[in-house]
């Protein structure tokens, strides 16, 4: 897709693959460094952490959710399928550094 046809894209409200990617792997990116000095244990842990206050601030400011439950069970199956994805993707590739 072109940058051109993207642009289009976002003003008609369609989700930007190459852009959702992109961040994406910047947060991957930033763990990956954030494992030079942090246990990967741990640093997971801390991204989990991070992804459920923002989604709470989405769901609370950004949405205005008012059913808390249904919004929660949905990002959980999302969640549970994005996981399930990965974790059968044989090309998963390992950071350089070690995950202590």
């Amino acid at each position: 897709m072109s940058r051109k046809e993207r642009r289009a894209a976002r003003k008609a409200g369609e989700l930007d693959t190459a852009a959702f990617l992109d961040v994406a792997n910047k947060f991957i990116d930033l763990a990956n460094r954030q494992n030079q000095t942090v246990k990967a244990t741990d640093l997971h842990m801390a991204f989990l952490y991070a992804a459920a206050r923002y989604n709470a601030y989405v769901a609370n400011t950004v949405l205005n959710v008012e059913k808390h439950e249904d919004f929660v069970q949905h990002m959980v199956t999302q969640y549970t399928e994005m996981l399930r994805l990965h974790l059968a993707d044989n090309k998963l590739a390992a950071p350089d550094e070690p995950t202590h």
